[in-house]
């Protein structure tokens, strides 16, 4: 093997992991353009149309055990193939609803299984193959994919919405996920799988901690560090997802054009890779608690502008929530995924994170379907933005009171 043959191949996997969280993120977040024409079409109320996004997170948390046993026992090739063909496949048949249990079905529980089998599980144990201490940095890349596909596809979406319906949107968006599944299948899985030569001989003559020995889910699940991060992740998603869903149909509310609406949102995405980058470097600087927490009282100025709109409409306010909430739109994501990689490492790595993972789908599902619900019940917005500080002080409370995240190492893998 050549001496530089490792790089490149651990280029070419950050490379499609990043492609792949771009789909798996950009795609499900783009159906916040989807809600106004759903309601119009079915004659749906907020919480009904919503409730099809929280099947998919729903879907997508619990699904993430699976995933990470299948990536564990089958490798990295079957688990991604599923990802195409099904997120391709379930968007092609949202297409032909006309119920809502079919929308819940083919865009809620199809999507969610698809984005798990392209999202955060596989990526990160895919990537701590070829990363090892620099997993935090590789995360970040990777996860700045998602700030690329919200950026990309919720514009997208909505021109295709307007030029084609909502029926014709689903349409060429899967038919376009669908054309890439042959050449990912044609991808050198094999050496991929394999990981850089280096970590594995380092991970055959030593573990770093006394849980990379082999260590169970059932004893991961006795562990401190497991449920806060848990914790963190179902209720910082509750948040966040209470506010996300939302954000276009709030910003038409308030005034805001439709396109301008869903570019102004769309643009968050273009802030999300600053904000994670931002946010792991400062983990080298400072380390990852005061990271983290930072991360957290950026995101909870941003709702507040979010909520001053309704009292003064301003762009510039637009401006400052986007800023704020979109660069910390899973700004925290790659640091807590390789705090659980540390903690957790082994051979059943990937079905651990799974399982921390149910927090987040958990969460997103919550968010999102509490979100409509209070909207309905409330006849406005105000509620729903309470919800969500009070969720996003809950997420950020594990790291400010269990030792073991509290004294998390700055910078570490």
């Amino acid at each position: 093997m050549r001496a530089d043959e490792p790089r490149r191949t651990a280029l070419a996997v950050l490379v499609f992991c990043f492609v792949a969280g771009l789909l798996a993120r950009g795609i499900p977040d783009s159906f916040s353009v989807f809600v106004v024409p759903l309601s119009r079409h079915f004659g749906w109320d907020r919480a009904e149309v919503v409730s099809i996004y929280s099947f998919y997170a729903l879907t997508s948390g619990l699904i993430g055990p699976v995933v990470g046993r299948l990536f564990d026992r089958s490798g990295p090739r079957l688990v991604y193939a599923l990802g195409f063909g099904l997120l391709g496949g379930s968007l092609s048949l949202a297409a032909f609803a006309h119920s809502l249990w079919q929308l819940q079905a083919a865009a809620g529980l199809g999507v969610g299984i698809a984005a798990s089998c392209l999202g955060n599980v596989p990526n990160i144990a895919l990537l701590s193959r070829w990363y090892g201490k620099r997993l935090v940095t590789a995360a970040s890349v990777v996860f700045s994919g998602y700030g690329v596909g919200i950026l990309v596809l919720v514009p997208l979406t909505q021109f295709l919405i307007e030029r084609f319906g909502w029926q014709g949107a689903y349409h060429w968006l899967g038919a376009g996920l669908l054309v890439l599944l042959l050449p990912m299948l044609l991808l050198p899985w094999r050496a991929w799988r394999r990981g850089h030569p280096e970590l594995v001989r380092g991970s055959e003559a030593h573990h770093e901690t006394a849980f990379a020995s082999g260590i169970t889910l059932l004893q991961a699940m006795r562990h401190t560090g497991f449920w806060g991060l848990f914790a963190t992740f179902f209720f910082t998603s509750v948040g966040m997802f209470a506010v996300a869903v939302e954000v276009v149909a709030y910003l038409r509310d308030v005034g805001f054009a439709p396109m301008e609406a869903a570019t102004a949102w769309g643009f968050s995405g273009a802030l999300l890779p600053i904000g994670m980058i931002a946010v792991s470097w400062l983990d080298g600087v400072i380390g990852r608690r005061p990271s983290v927490l930072l991360s957290y009282a950026v995101t909870l100025a941003g709702v507040a502008m979010l909520w001053l709109l309704s009292l003064h409409p301003s762009p510039w306010l637009l401006a400052g929530f986007v800023l704020c909430f979109g660069s910390t739109l899973g700004s925290r994501g790659p640091l807590i995924s390789a705090t659980a990689m540390r903690l957790f490492q082994g051979r059943m790595a990937a079905t651990i994170f799974g399982a921390i993972t149910i927090g987040s789908g958990t969460g997103q599902a919550i968010g999102s379907w509490a979100g409509g619900l209070l909207h309905d019940w409330s006849g406005g917005y105000n509620w729903v933005i309470g919800f969500a500080v009070v969720s996003l002080l809950c997420g950020m409370m594990p790291f400010l009171t269990l030792r073991v995240l509290r004294e998390t190492p700055p910078g570490t893998g």
